[in-house]
């Protein structure tokens, strides 16, 4: 006999929204967590600033002194910690066992004899099914010194608002970020735009190494011109400590930090799950999954970190929510990313789904048409003067798109009408036919797709040609 339809070993948000989740698809589910869990306030709760310095006024975490804003840490960490708070209670012990879930806290490991199940607590769980769902760990590169001399990590940055917040600590004039991730490249402005001298170190030709080249380079350019200071293709080889100061050996470049911040990304260990024993194979440190997100073994599933990729919270929950319909009901749904769009709160914001101008041309060749429209040519970022940025799409000739891009304030909400186009195969007339509300920034994505069938109709010069001497043939017998 099973004890529960389904087994998550958690630890992380996406754990917990998988276990409520299963138990309002009315399944008998144990949610298994290292420890008591607590959500901490990370780098996230720091969009707010990089997005606008004007929004830090308005929540109070500036006081106005001589025409100049000053940021006050204080506020900044009961403010955060206010955020988080309120936060928690979505994911609560409490609300998760209203519904039922039981909830074990402990470290444990899969057993395969006599018959597959989880050994925690001297107690071994069996379940129809089983689904990881773990928290993952900052990815610490191999640098000499590193782990003497100290730092901190996006997901530890409540520990320097903290330490802030004793008047007896300096507050750091000089940040050293090593990595180009979204998390390196919200915080390298969020930083800059409080005072300090920020200099991001990237082994890559540039930030964000595998996203589109020239939404890239705009953001790029944004951070330098506020003053982030960026080296490409440098690689760290040595950080020490010489009195109060840290140093890094980036290149044939010594840098002399007070403080560093790691953003290589994210891992998750497994070690002590005993994950090869009962089969589970891993293509280096991540999973071996289907597109059923079934790994190796087909009664375990896998969401989140252990895939790979940018570990993006909603991701990990469009994963959870394919893998819970498979393990509960029947195993024949698929994951398509392909529609599932992402965003990286900077400012300007950079949106993305679906293929790349580079990744299409790679795939489709000459069938792929690109159309580009600036934000400069829409009435509603006039008026707010947020006119940085554009929007890209990326389609085949009769009119199915491929993918989009768009660099804007307001980018990561205009992205989601594209992703459901590219979900539901919405062609580009469609949207080209479809009216945006004046004025609003929406309007971009509906110039984009008219100026998009305009190339399309350019660059067929057969149609092009006809419709032109049609025209000359009705002015010349129009009297």
């Amino acid at each position: 006999m099973l004890d529960y339809d389904l087994v998550i070993l958690g630890g992380s948000r996406t754990g917990r929204y998988a276990a409520l989740l299963a138990a309002q698809m009315q399944a008998r589910v144990a949610l298994i967590e290292p420890k008591e869990q607590g959500f901490k306030p990370g780098y996230k709760g720091l969009f707010p600033m990089a997005e606008s310095v004007q929004n830090l006024h308005q929540i109070s975490l500036f006081d106005k002194q001589d025409a100049e804003f000053n940021f006050n840490w204080q506020q900044a960490n009961r403010w955060l910690n206010s955020v988080t708070r309120n936060c928690e209670l979505l994911y609560s012990s409490q609300r998760l066992g209203t519904c039922g879930i039981d909830v074990i806290i402990g470290q444990g490991e899969f057993i395969n004899s006599p018959r597959l199940g989880f050994k925690i607590n001297h107690r071994i769980l069996r379940s129809r099914h089983y689904l990881l769902a773990l928290a993952s760990q900052p990815k610490i590169p191999p640098i000499e010194g590193l782990l003497s001399t100290g730092f901190i990590t996006p997901e530890t940055l409540s520990l320097l608002l903290e330490k802030k917040q004793r008047l007896s600590d300096s507050i750091p004039q000089r940040l050293a970020i090593i990595g180009g991730t979204p998390a390196g490249v919200e915080l390298a402005q969020v930083f800059t735009r409080l005072g300090m001298d920020v200099i991001m170190v990237v082994k890559g030709n540039h930030i964000l190494g595998k996203e589109d080249p020239e939404a890239v380079q705009f953001i790029q350019g944004q951070l330098e011109a506020e003053g982030v200071k960026i080296l490409t293709q440098t690689p760290v080889i040595q950080v020490k400590k010489i009195d109060d100061k840290k140093w890094i050996q980036a290149g044939n470049t010594a840098l002399e930090v007070d403080e560093i911040l790691i953003a290589c990304g994210s891992q998750v260990n497994v070690d002590s799950l005993n994950l090869k024993t009962v089969g589970v194979n891993f293509k280096g440190k991540y999973l071996c999954v289907n597109e059923k997100l079934q790994t190796t073994h087909p009664r375990i599933y896998a969401c989140g970190d252990l895939l790979g990729g940018y570990g993006f919270e909603h991701l990990a929950q469009y994963e959870a929510q394919i893998a819970l319909k498979n393990t509960l009901y029947w195993p024949k749904f698929k994951v398509n990313y392909q529609g599932i769009p992402w965003a990286i709160f900077s400012n300007p914001q950079l949106a993305q789904v679906g293929l790349t101008e580079t990744q299409a041309k790679q795939r489709y060749g000459t069938q792929v048409i690109v159309e580009r429209q600036s934000l400069k040519m829409m009435i509603q970022a006039q008026i707010w003067g947020e006119t940085t940025g554009f929007c890209k799409l990326v389609g085949l000739s009769n009119g199915k798109l491929l993918g989009a891009t768009v660099v804007g304030s307001q980018a990561s909400e205009l992205i989601h009408i594209l992703a459901l186009a590219i979900r539901q195969g919405i062609n580009l007339k469609t949207l080209a036919e479809f009216p945006a509300i004046l004025p609003t920034f929406s309007e971009v994505y509906h110039q984009s797709a008219i100026a998009w069938i305009h190339q399309r109709r350019r660059q067929n010069r057969v149609l092009f040609d006809w419709i032109e001497n049609l025209f000359h043939w009705r002015r010349y017998w129009g009297n």
